[in-house]
């Protein structure tokens, strides 16, 4: 029998062993998906938006999998700290997957981002999404926010600061962060972007979105459009030229921001989208009490060669609330080796490599194997390319004698696993919540109400 140990419980890791038990070839495989968190599904849970149900429910599919006689979720359970160094693990396991994503983001690198009110998108979701390890966000007093980034991400943080909250109460954002939505004062979101809108990394569904929230005017300066070569009038025989030359999606997305192209706000609307492009955060404004009060943008222009270049030409814009939303980094696993420059742990196909050999029996699956790109599904072939180099050296890794049941041994060593009935007792918590606050489940947001729902100490 092989046993395998899958460290993290996002897509990542339950395709990794999804793909273990569909496999033929080593008969008997068992795994156990370890999480620091006593929930599973990763980034599923806590990093998707709330209002976008349809993505949510891939929790079915991940469910049935962890469902999987074979396969047992242990939650609650912190890999490489003092109470489970890696070390130990590999002395449980036969063979230890890591799947344990990017957790770090990107900086601006600018002036002024120690100010108040300045934070990272991934801070904003978490906080939102109900993740246990997130901050708590004061909306009181803002009026305007600033959102720096192109992808969809920066979309997802622009639609909920904007979105009413009636039509946030239906979702499963926590109760706390559904108050604080609720009596900010938030008038003015803007996304801005350094590049043109035919460079835009977001998807065209998510940003027709924009679009589509009630009492929201959404809107892109024409005059920003017309600076993108593949934007212009597209009876302009270069413009249409440039605009063929783009790639599916972003000719859609140019479709959809053209129809959005109007100088001025609507006076009707609640609150307002801006879209802004071809602007470069230089510094973060500071006012009283050392809270941010704006953004100084430097304008860019193409540069002939795909990207961008400075103008000299400034234009502040005025926030109370800044999030970057720039991209992710990976963060060092404790005892693994790790590449700063690209974010990941070394690997050949999945195989750790340390010194440059591979290490017998340690693998590593999804954004920590690859860095922070592609979608969900991505995290399909990463994580069967990963299992195909595993099982290739099950042979030996299986003849290795192991102790008894790593549960023993996890419980001996002071940890307290969350098992699956652990896992659906928060659920039931979490649906009872809801009730009580005339909504549908609500998350419990906190390390205290988690660990007491799942029944641990």
């Amino acid at each position: 029998m092989l046993r395998v140990a899958v460290v993290g419980s996002g897509p990542s890791g339950v395709y990794v062993a999804q793909a273990l038990v569909q496999q033929r070839e080593v008969p008997g495989v068992r795994i156990d998906v370890l999480d620091r968190l006593p929930a599973p599904y990763g980034l599923v849970r806590y990093g998707v938006a709330p209002d976008h149900e349809k993505i949510k429910s891939l929790t079915g599919s991940l469910r049935s999998v962890l469902e999987d006689e074979r396969i047992r979720f242990l939650g609650n359970v912190e890999v490489g700290g003092e109470l489970l160094p890696t070390a130990r693990l590999l002395e449980l396991y036969h063979a230890v997957v890591y799947c344990v994503g990017a957790a770090r983001d990107r900086t601006l690198g600018v002036p002024g981002e120690e100010l108040a009110g300045v934070h990272s998108a991934t801070e904003f979701v978490s906080w939102y999404s109900g993740h246990p390890d997130a901050r708590p966000f004061d909306l009181a007093g803002v009026r305007s926010a600033v959102v720096v980034g192109a992808g969809n991400v920066a979309v997802d943080v622009t639609r909920i600061l904007a979105r009413g909250v009636p039509e946030l109460r239906p979702t499963d954002m926590p109760q706390a962060a559904l108050g604080a939505l609720a009596d900010s004062g938030l008038r003015t979101v803007t996304m801005v972007a350094r590049r043109g809108p035919s460079q835009g990394r977001f998807t065209t569904k998510e940003l027709r979105e924009l679009g589509t929230l009630a009492q929201v005017d959404t809107r892109v300066d024409p005059a920003e459009l017309a600076i993108d070569p593949a934007c212009a009038d597209p009876a302009d025989p270069a413009a249409a030229a440039a605009a063929a030359a783009l790639p599916a999606v972003a000719r859609r997305n140019v479709e959809v921001l053209r129809g959005w192209a109007r100088a001025e706000p609507d006076p009707g609307a609640g609150r307002s989208i801006s879209l802004r492009f071809y602007l470069r955060p230089v510094e973060l404004l500071g006012g009283p009490e050392g809270r941010v009060r704006g953004v100084r943008f430097e304008r860019t222009a193409p540069d002939g060669r795909g990207g961008v270049r400075g103008t000299g030409a400034y234009e502040d814009l005025d926030a109370e609330l800044v999030l970057r939303s720039v991209g992710y980094l990976g963060v060092p696993p404790a005892g693994l080796p790790f590449d700063a420059a690209t974010g990941t742990v070394p690997h050949a196909a999945g195989r750790v490599l340390r010194a440059g050999r591979a290490s017998v029996g340690e693998y590593v699956a999804g954004w920590i194997k690859r860095g922070p790109t592609g979608v969900i599904g991505t995290n399909r072939p990463c994580a069967k390319e990963t299992v195909s180099s595993l099982l290739q050296d099950a042979g030996p890794l299986a003849r290795r004698a192991l102790p008894a049941d790593p549960l023993t041994a996890l419980r001996a060593a002071g940890l307290h696993p969350v098992e699956w009935p652990g896992w659906l007792a928060i659920e039931a918590a979490e649906a009872d919540l809801g009730r009580s606050l005339g909504r549908r489940s609500v998350k419990i947001p906190d390390w205290p109400g988690l660990r007491a729902a799942a029944g641990i100490a």
